[in-house]
């Protein structure tokens, strides 16, 4: 019997996410259908917040800016008027001589004119290159005080996501370019203003036939703007997973992973279809602006043949004469090289305010997720920290609460522990106790004081964290442990003595100055159990009322691992300690243990009380693990109503979050 080949199943396709086009933006709304009047009206709004951040960056500067190129305005405005004279003498009757000389006050005020102009041109541009970086120096700067300082849990919110990439990714930089086109439109508007005048004074149509000649470039320069910027917001969330999963194939984090699972060529794919997707999109818009732009000049360059016609035929019936007329094509050349400037500028001042409206837009929303400002009173030292119906829930996950009612107590210089599967909520609760997050219902408590009235700071000054999350900072292993300028050396060195990241630090070839980042000459890599060790310093550091250790031996060996549970046992002589692990053992000398499940409190108490309760979930994980050492397995253990499953706790490291 012929046995047939399996054909293999073909690899499903890289999905996209969701494009979403957010239409609560007052200049997205209607971008397609907005008009170049409604441009025109929305501009001096943007321009006055644009002037606002350079006023904010430097005053000199921009008062220097817009004064230089007012004054440049009225030089070339006289200049202007001047070549009118120059040409009137020359048109005259008399010998050449005579004209020449006549002439001669007129072109010497031309001249001075032109030089006066350069120089204030000059001037202004000089402070106005200034401007730039000062500009994008103070967009950062605000950027970066907001998320620094925003309520942790609104990083988990997908549209305040895609807001901070819009801003950080060109909504930053778009900041400085809206000053500097903004002062270019004001300077176009002044030199537009010169030439009119001088256009109104030499025949009033001329002015009608000037402004006939640009307003086709301007409407199709809009145009294109807006039709950019609407494809490229709609985009964002799939530009933003372009960008995670770039960072999948170049970052030095996921590399060694990348290469061990064979990632290259799913990650790729992936980010082939996400990308060939953005570049359909981009390519379609370029076609889009291509015929606009192309029906803009058409019309424009229908608008300036009939200029010349009509001023052509006011010179044949003498409704001006040859001077007049010869000075109106040099300001009409000059009133269209100032129009073209400034529609330039309004083009491109536009499409950049757009993208500032992004950067804008993120700060505002950014504003309405900072912590509450503070009523109470310095925290003082802990005598005892209590929660009471706690709910907190993920953005997006409000049917879903992470904690429902929680209750605990945490009384000074007790060791209390929680433990539970993963998604329980413990890492969740200890954050909310450790002021890093706010419950949205229920209350925290410290010392009797609701923790949302009390500093922020000065509550976590008093808090030490040991989280299973580190970070290890591209900084010196010193500024890796104190998380600051100053160093306490003895309190250095005992918290190194007590975690074990003394001998992590002996092993640095330049010890406590060493740099802990290999992608830097002189620096240093740590294995994992190495970088815990510091982030277990670290926490050890502060002068802490409360010490909270979130799976603090994940990645220690054994040794290691019983040197810092002996250290967070004594550390409770002088302080309180909140211990999250999945190591049961470590916690049976726990003053009080909460064992939580899907988000509650199910059982708490000593260990001897919970090893009591004959179907306790406590006993049941505790013997599930003890068996799992001892290769009893679980014969003759029942499982209690809605206990884990056999093999779930055992293996468990950390909650989900």
């Amino acid at each position: 019997m012929r046995l047939r080949r399996r054909t293999p199943r073909p690899r499903p396709a890289p999905t996209l996410p969701e494009l979403k086009a957010s239409r609560n933006n007052p200049w997205v709304r209607d971008l397609e259908a907005a008009s170049l009047w409604v441009v025109a009206t929305r501009l001096p709004a943007m321009v006055a917040l644009a002037l606002g951040w350079a006023w904010r960056a430097s005053r000199i500067d921009t008062f220097a800016t817009v004064g230089l190129n007012l004054g440049a305005g009225v030089a070339g405005a006289a200049g202007l008027l001047a070549v009118s004279g120059v040409l009137e003498e020359l048109f005259a009757a008399g010998p050449t001589p005579d004209r020449v000389r006549a002439a001669l006050p007129a072109l010497i005020l031309v001249g001075g004119a032109a030089l006066a102009r350069g120089a204030l041109t000059a001037g202004a541009g000089w402070a106005q290159a200034r401007l730039e970086p000062q500009v994008e120096r103070a967009a950062e700067l605000e950027l970066f005080e907001l998320t620094s300082h925003m309520r942790l849990e609104a990083f988990d919110d997908s549209d305040l996501a895609d807001a901070m990439y819009r801003a950080r990714g060109r909504g930053v930089a778009e900041v400085a370019r809206t000053v500097t086109f903004s002062i270019d439109v004001l300077t176009g508007l002044i030199g537009l203003v010169a030439v009119a005048g001088v256009l109104t004074v030499l025949h009033p149509l001329l002015l009608g036939l000037l402004v006939l000649t640009v307003v086709p470039d301007g409407w199709a320069a809009a145009r294109a703007a807006r039709l950019r910027y609407s494809r490229t917001r709609e985009i964002t969330t799939t530009r933003r997973r372009q960008w995670m999963l770039s960072d999948l194939l170049a970052e030095r984090d996921s590399a060694a992973e990348l290469r061990a699972y064979n990632m290259r060529a799913f990650l790729l794919a992936e980010y082939t279809v996400i990308a060939d997707h953005v570049r359909a999109v981009m390519l379609g818009v370029a076609w889009r602006q291509t015929q606009v732009r192309a029906a803009g000049d058409a019309v424009g360059g229908a608008a300036t043949v009939l200029t010349y016609i009509v001023l052509g035929v006011l010179l044949q019936v003498g409704s001006v004469p040859l001077a007049v007329a010869g000075t109106a094509v040099l300001a009409i050349r000059q009133g269209q090289t100032s129009l073209n400037q400034l529609l330039y500028s309004l083009n491109y001042c536009y499409e950049s305010a757009l993208f500032f409206n992004d950067f804008l837009e993120f700060c505002h929303q950014a504003r309405t997720r900072l912590p509450a400002p503070p009523t109470g009173v310095d925290p003082g030292e802990l005598r005892e920290l209590t929660a009471r119906g706690v709910v907190f829930a993920y953005p997006g996950d409000q049917e879903r609460p992470a904690l429902r009612g929680v209750d605990i107590d945490i009384r000074h210089g007790e060791i209390v522990a929680l433990v539970g599967e993963n998604g329980s909520g413990k890492s969740t609760l200890a954050r909310l106790l450790a002021g890093l997050y706010t419950p949205h219902e229920g209350t925290i408590s410290w010392n009797g004081a609701d923790t949302a009235t009390l500093d922020p700071e000065k509550l976590r000054d008093r808090i030490g964290l040991i989280s299973q999350d580190y970070t290890q900072w591209p900084l010196s292993a010193r500024r890796n442990i104190t998380m600051s300028d100053e160093t306490d050396e003895q309190r250095l060195r005992r918290a190194m003595d007590l975690s074990g990241a003394d001998e992590v630090v002996d092993d640095l070839d330049k010890g406590l100055d060493t740099l802990l980042d290999k992608r830097f000459v002189g620096g240093a890599d740590l294995s994992g159990g190495q970088k815990q060790r510091i982030a277990a310093a670290r926490g050890l550091y502060r002068r802490a009322d409360l010490v909270i250790a979130d799976e603090p031996t994940a990645a220690l060996d054994a040794k290691a691992e019983k040197r810092l549970f002996d250290t967070l046992h004594a550390a409770a002589q002088d302080t309180t300690v909140l211990l999250i692990t999945h190591r049961l053992a470590s916690v049976r000398m726990a003053d009080r243990i909460y064992v939580l499940d899907r988000g509650r409190v199910v059982e708490q108490g000593t260990h001897e009380e919970l090893m009591a309760l004959p179907d306790g979930r406590y006993r049941y994980l505790f013997t599930l693990q003890a068996d799992a050492y001892t290769g009893q397995g679980l014969a003759g253990e029942t499982a209690s109503p809605g206990a884990a499953r056999p093999g779930t706790a055992a293996s468990a490291s950390s909650d989900a979050r």
